[in-house]
């Protein structure tokens, strides 16, 4: 008897930065990132593996930053903060998801990340734009702005 796919029922737990309010939000949810008390648009940060990745990223009907990174890694490490800006800079216009490269192997193999951190912007995953390396937040939120023109609704 045949399985049918599991539903990605992960969810993030996000506190509005208009309201303050804790709102839940799933990773491979549709749509815009919305807080549920006053609609105001949320950061949308989460994480994927391979085994929710193409739910999580390649369904997402908003442009997608992924950051393939791994927690040894030092300069991953001096990404974060950017990324977490791009999330909050850009609410209501992108998704930032977390992919560690050592959990998730074939994700890393598929956008052949060979050396990180490395930060891919995605259409549909379908990559638009790449950045490798470090880079400090105000050069992330800068390639991010260059970039997301280029992503197709």
């Amino acid at each position: 008897m045949a399985q049918a796919p599991q539903q990605d029922t992960r969810a993030d737990l996000v506190t509005c930065p208009h309201c303050g309010k804790r709102n839940r939000l799933r990773a491979a949810a549709a749509g815009l990132a919305r807080c549920g008390s006053c609609r105001g648009m949320l950061p949308w940060l989460t994480d994927a593996t391979d085994r929710d990745f193409d739910a999580v990223v390649v369904q997402s009907s908003l442009p997608v930053l992924l950051d393939l990174w791994a927690p040894w890694c030092g300069p991953c490490r001096m990404v974060a903060p950017g990324v977490e800006k791009a999330a909050q800079a850009y609410a209501g216009r992108l998704k930032v998801v977390k992919v560690n490269v050592d959990d998730s192997p074939e994700t890393a193999m598929r956008y052949q990340a060979q050396s990180i951190p490395l930060l891919l912007l995605l259409s549909r995953g379908e990559v638009v734009a790449r950045q490798l390396g470090a880079v400090p937040p105000d050069a992330l939120l800068q390639w991010v702005e260059r970039s997301l023109p280029a992503t197709k609704p």
